[in-house]
């Protein structure tokens, strides 16, 4: 998953002037289906609400947000309710979208890839406790003094717990050399990543790892002796229904003509439509909505002791239970007072996804986009969640706007930086923009002279100044940026 200081996955962006029709062959549904969808479509919501806020559509939030096509799967008491999609897969080719589009799963590849894992114990075949250099015959992790003598177990690689190095992976452009996974390992030619190694002592803290993921996908191959792809396909993706799924890179066959293209944030597409992930458990997946709605309502099921089409409910409730924090096994999780949440997010180069399912109510859905714009996941999400009457899921921050003079605007232009990154601050009209980005703008909304914030993050910020009243940065949630010019 891609990541910036600050501002994450979800940054406002210039408009295309793009339709977002609705892609035909759409399953009909029940009249009263047929209403929750209307609902879903005009009930989009960000994380704040100001008193001029209004209530948004998915169409018009596709053109804010240049988002070339969406698929949406909504779960409702362990039964998929409907699935329906939006825009096109492919622009120039005017290719809807429809529910059998596969995209690009992301890092959401790692729940399904913790579910074969976690097999893979319950077969007896791997202890999830052990040192993972007792499973792997290919390769070896290379220990060093940063572990402490503390051994890497394969239950810390999939919490990321294991305090390992290079949190997500590019992707390899079409007709690129792609590297085997011992050098994706060892950070060698032609891997475009460093090596998976040690960051701090395992068990001390959750450090968010895909190159720790990978290394599960060479235990997988160094137990079982067959192609990584292989043994998700028959163990975890068929017996759970995900037929049109797969981790092969690409997927082979017919299945090429479902692909979606990914599209960058300015609309143009990524060159030769998507990028390779040799490193297939934590990126490779290609899925769609329909395919993880199965997912989601099997590990409901099998949690409540209902069904077992790969795991236990013994196993599946291993798999939710935190180790540290909200990370579990593949998964992150959330209990509220009335849920037990289990989710993750995925964002490949052209693509980003969600999913989220409820094992207490049997609810959940699943976003899926090929741009790599994330704002608008998290705003389907938030429909969903008022639509369904999801009672601690979407509770909007209340912010009150207010105008802060001009004069005082001006004093907070410049550049900012922290941790490698820069900020600049400039002024329009009788607004303060900042750019996370070159050529990225996006405003600041103030509820004080001093306090602010911008859409694109839930930091509480703060511009500082020093006893002369001179700006000297701001904060972000705790962070400070300092003011460098």
């Amino acid at each position: 998953m891609k990541r910036h200081f600050l501002f994450h996955l979800t940054v406002l962006l210039p408009v295309l002037l793009i339709t977002a029709c609705q892609s035909g062959a759409q399953t009909r549904y029940s009249a009263e289906t047929e209403e929750r969808i209307k609902q879903v479509e005009n009930n989009l919501g960000d994380w704040v609400r100001t008193q001029y806020d209004t209530i948004w559509n998915l169409e018009e939030r596709m053109k804010h947000h240049n988002i070339m096509g969406v698929s949406i799967a909504v779960i409702h008491d362990f039964k998929l309710d409907w699935v329906k999609s939006y825009g096109w897969a492919d622009v120039s080719e005017k290719r809807p979208v429809t529910e059998k589009t596969l995209f690009q799963a992301a890092s959401i590849s790692k729940s399904l890839n913790g579910v074969g894992v976690i097999k893979l114990a319950q077969d007896g075949k791997i202890d999830l406790q052990a040192d993972i250099n007792d499973y792997l015959t290919t390769w070896k992790f290379p220990y060093d003094t940063i572990s402490k003598g503390k051994p890497v177990t394969i239950a810390a690689l999939l919490s990321h717990t294991a305090g390992l190095t290079v949190h997500g992976f590019p992707g390899y452009a079409q007709g690129d050399t792609l590297p085997t996974i011992q050098q994706i390992l060892d950070g060698k030619k032609p891997a475009n990543t460093e090596a998976v190694r040690s960051f701090i002592e395992p068990g001390s803290n959750v450090v968010y790892s895909g190159g720790g993921t990978t290394i599960t996908q060479l235990i997988v191959t160094d137990v079982t002796g067959q192609p990584y792809h292989e043994y998700m396909q028959k163990n975890v993706l068929d017996p759970m229904g995900m037929k049109a799924s797969s981790y092969m890179q690409p997927p082979a066959g017919s299945e090429s003509e479902l692909l979606a293209t990914g599209y960058k944030p300015d609309g143009t597409p990524v060159e030769g439509k998507y990028h390779i992930y040799p490193e297939q458990a934590p990126a490779g997946l290609w899925t769609n909505p329909s395919d993880l709605g199965r997912y989601i309502i099997e590990t409901a099921l099998s949690f409540n002791g209902k069904s077992e089409k790969v795991l236990t409910p013994e196993f599946t409730k291993l798999r939710l239970d935190p180790v540290m924090q909200d990370a579990a096994l593949g998964v992150f999780v959330a209990v509220k007072d009335s849920s037990y949440y289990f989710s993750h997010g995925g964002a490949n180069e052209g693509f980003t996804c969600y999913y989220v399912g409820d094992v207490i109510s049997g609810n959940g859905m699943v976003i899926m986009t090929n741009s790599d714009n994330g704002s608008l996941s998290a705003e389907v999400a938030n429909s969903v969640a008022t639509v369904y009457g999801w009672k601690d899921y979407y509770k909007p921050v209340l912010k009150t706007v207010v105008e802060v003079d001009e004069s005082i605007l001006e004093k907070y232009v410049g550049q900012y930086e922290a941790g490698g990154s820069t900020f600049t601050a400039k002024t329009e009209g009788d607004k303060l923009l900042i750019s996370p980005y070159p050529g990225i703008w996006v405003n600041v909304y103030f509820t004080s002279d001093t306090d602010f914030f911008v859409r694109e993050s839930r930091d509480e910020m703060k511009f500082v100044t020093d006893d002369k009243g001179i700006v000297t940065g701001f904060t972000a949630s705790g962070t400070m940026i300092r003011k460098i010019q």
